[in-house]
């Protein structure tokens, strides 16, 4: 009996070392490019870190500072108005079309692929068509309002048009992956539940909300949460489509902008740190109360 012990021990030892072999790589590569900057990140933000790597200690100086900072405020404002708009919207849309994609129709597999394109397809070269759609002077936007006798705009360079035309960007650039994840979630489903639910004379609405609704909840979850995780993190787009001179730059600057332009525009890099930091401090608390709020949701509907 402890031989056979010893035996098993050497056993699961040597598929723990296997184990350990395969991740490694992962291991590596998130320690090397994720753990270890997320580090140095923190430590930095507590120096005057500058562009030429030369950094003195300076203690919370740089927090105290970006508390006082308006710029900061008016970009977390900015941040938090996009995400607000953004992910609802986004998700709602999505769902909505990958319930139709999920239906037996002619040419599903086209519209699958069209819709898939946004995902697919590099944000500067989807920022820059839409920043040709809203030029002021020939824009497809603007052609089509003065074709019925309206008055062209200045889209983006307009405090008060600005961020509605990135969030629209925002919208449409989400809406391919979300779909890919809801229509994965829906056909999973087994259609007998639809087919139980027809002989009851239940309308493909009340399908929706009583079937389709409650199975996809988990994924529902999912794609809430990286929404929003990547909602707060835009930077992109706002980069791409508003120029540094812009009038419309105050009103479209959000957090990570923000960090760019301190860190890398005005070389304090120290300073940056610090908005970062504080970035995912804020990332982490919104996705605490939103996944403790949707456990709740989703266990109200599953039951």
């Amino acid at each position: 009996m402890k031989i056979k012990k010893k035996k098993r021990k050497k056993y699961n030892l040597r598929l723990a070392m296997w184990g350990y072999l395969m991740i490694l790589p992962v291991l590596l590569g998130l320690t090397i490019f994720f753990i270890i900057p997320f580090f140095q990140n923190i430590f930095y933000s507590f120096t005057d870190l500058n562009s030429f790597g030369v950094w003195n200690p300076v203690g919370f100086d740089n927090y105290k500072e970006l508390f006082k900072d308006e710029n900061f405020y008016l970009s977390l404002r900015n941040t938090l108005k996009y995400t607000i708009i953004t992910v609802p919207i986004s998700v709602l849309i999505s769902m909505s079309i990958a319930n139709l994609l999920n239906k037996n129709i002619k040419g599903v597999g086209i519209y699958r692929t069209l819709y898939f394109l946004p995902a697919v397809t590099m944000p500067a070269a989807v920022a820059m068509i839409w920043k040709w759609i809203y030029n002021g002077q020939y824009g497809l936007l603007n052609q089509f309002i003065m074709l019925f006798g309206g008055e062209p705009r200045a889209w983006i360079a307009d405090n008060d048009t600005a961020l509605l035309c990135i969030i629209v960007v925002g919208i449409w650039m989400s809406l391919g992956m979300n779909i890919v994840y809801f229509l994965a979630g829906m056909q999973s489903i087994p259609k007998q539940y639809y087919e139980a639910a027809k002989l009851d004379g239940a309308s493909e609405i009340k399908q929706f909300f009583t079937i389709t609704v409650p199975l996809v909840a988990p994924t529902l979850v999912f794609v809430l949460t990286t929404s929003m995780i990547s909602s707060l993190q835009v930077f992109d787009i706002v980069f791409m489509m508003i120029t540094k001179t812009s009038p419309a730059l105050k009103s479209t600057q959000t957090i990570v902008y923000l960090f760019y332009q301190s860190a890398i525009d005005f070389g304090r890099k120290g300073y940056g740190a610090a908005i970062a930091t504080i970035l995912f401090i804020i990332i982490m608390i919104l996705t605490f109360l939103q996944l403790k709020i949707q456990r709740k949701w989703v266990g109200g509907i599953e039951n």
